[in-house]
């Protein structure tokens, strides 16, 4: 009868140098991704004397030369709608349109802009900038 006890070495891995590294890894992603900003065409948006704060489903930017932008995706005023139509069907609740315009565009984009969102059932936001 062998009653000794058998000594089995279990291989092991010292993760305590990875999970620094891991640690480290996250928090540069999460800092990084709050500072990306996704409306990326440039206009310089009307001054207001509070800033707009709504949960952005789709955000349209109109620029100084009337050009329109789904996102960075450029669209003519005729093919909005239906451009448009297809981001808002993937929405379950209320959505909500951002308005980007630069302050040297024309007033009469924007409200075809907004006459086609209130179209669709979407509320539209006009984004500006604090006084």
């Amino acid at each position: 009868m062998n009653i000794r006890k058998r000594y089995k070495s279990s291989p092991e891995m010292h993760t305590g140098a990875l999970n620094d590294i891991l640690f480290i890894l996250l928090l540069f992603f999460l800092i990084v991704s709050t500072l990306a900003n996704p409306n990326v065409i440039k206009v310089a948006n009307p001054k207001a004397k509070s800033d707009t704060k709504a949960k952005q489903t789709v955000v349209i930017s109109v620029d100084k030369n009337q050009q329109l932008f789904i996102g960075a995706e450029p669209v003519a005023l005729e093919t909005l709608e239906s451009k448009l139509q297809e981001y808002l069907s993937k929405e379950n609740e209320k959505p909500t349109v951002v308005i980007n315009g630069d302050s040297t565009s024309h007033l009469g984009t924007s409200i075809k802009v907004m006459q086609i969102i209130k179209k669709l059932g979407a509320t539209p936001v006009m984004a500006v900038d604090q006084n």
